[in-house]
């Protein structure tokens, strides 16, 4: 078992992607993914390396786990969107294009009645 948190050991993943070291960095992210399986992060790290390799079906499984993992943050539905255009996807990245700006509609509904409410 690995005893460093779960940050720097994704930090030393994305270190080994960038010296060019994809490989080990998905071995690596493939440990931490389970150790820590509600790592969305990593998943999302997983599935940019994986489509960079053009392991498409790999890379929209990891996608698909982080996008379950936080369901509402919108910045995961763009990265799935981003993928899925390459992976030649097209109608998944519509839709997940679609789910990012309704969480980011979402979201902003959600602040104003916040301010509404302090107001």
């Amino acid at each position: 078992m690995n005893n460093k948190t779960k940050e720097i050991w994704y930090d030393e993943c994305i270190a080994l992607q960038r010296s060019e070291k994809t490989q080990e960095a998905i071995d690596e992210l493939l440990l931490l993914t389970q150790q820590y399986p509600d790592y969305a992060l990593a998943h999302l790290a997983l599935a940019v390396f994986y489509c960079k390799q053009e392991q498409f079906e790999a890379s929209m499984e990891q996608m698909k786990t982080a996008c379950e993992l936080e369901p509402d943050d919108p910045f995961y539905y763009t990265a799935f969107s981003s993928l899925a255009i390459k992976a030649g996807k097209h109608t998944e990245a519509e839709n997940a294009l679609m789910k990012a700006q309704t969480k980011r509609m979402e979201a902003q509904l959600r602040r104003l009645k916040e301010e509404d409410n302090i107001e």
